[in-house]
């Protein structure tokens, strides 16, 4: 599977799967999620179609000292129901070699089950500790999500730890 990072002019098309992926609450303005590139933490792979010279998915990465974070991960929606999804997600796993976790919605819905349900068949635990993502835009709610990590659940401290970081790096707060 040829990962790699993003380059230079792909941006425009993460951003188009991001948009077609993500409710618009659940990612940043175009200038925003663009600006985050040179942030050192922060890293988008990308899974080139070498066919049409697009984007078949992403993943995008915030990687700190103890931990990674997958803030969005998302295949096209024309390569979507192929198993890329955990072939990219296992592949990341092992070129990052680090404790993993991310962010999902409450398992209150079929999508959010399902979504749920995928993260868990690759490795992932759900932990079920109260959070909430703080808002991208200004006016907006926080979002209730929970934590999920890669091969092992987390306690309480871990999980404070984890939430303190984001808070810090990813959100700013």
């Amino acid at each position: 599977m040829n990962i790699r990072k993003i380059k230079n002019g792909e941006f425009d098309k993460v951003f188009e799967i991001l948009k077609d992926s993500f409710p618009k609450e659940e990612y940043r303005t175009y200038e925003e999620q663009k600006k985050l590139l040179d942030n050192p933490f922060y890293t988008i792979y990308v899974l080139p179609n070498s066919e049409d010279k697009g984007i078949t998915a992403f993943i995008a990465v915030w990687q700190f000292e103890n931990f990674a974070y997958v803030e969005h991960f998302a295949v096209s929606s024309h390569h979507r129901n192929k198993n890329l999804g955990s072939k990219i997600l296992n592949e990341v796993a092992k070129m990052l070699s680090c404790p993993l976790c991310l962010e999902v919605e409450l398992p209150e819905t079929d999508n959010a089950k399902r979504r749920i349900e995928f993260y868990k068949r690759n490795g992932f635990f759900y932990n079920d500790y109260k959070y909430f993502q703080p808002p991208f835009h200004k006016g907006k709610s926080p979002i209730p999500l929970a934590i999920m990590t890669y091969k092992g659940s987390i306690d309480k401290d871990e999980f404070e730890k984890i939430k303190a970081v984001l808070y810090r790096e990813v959100y700013n707060i």
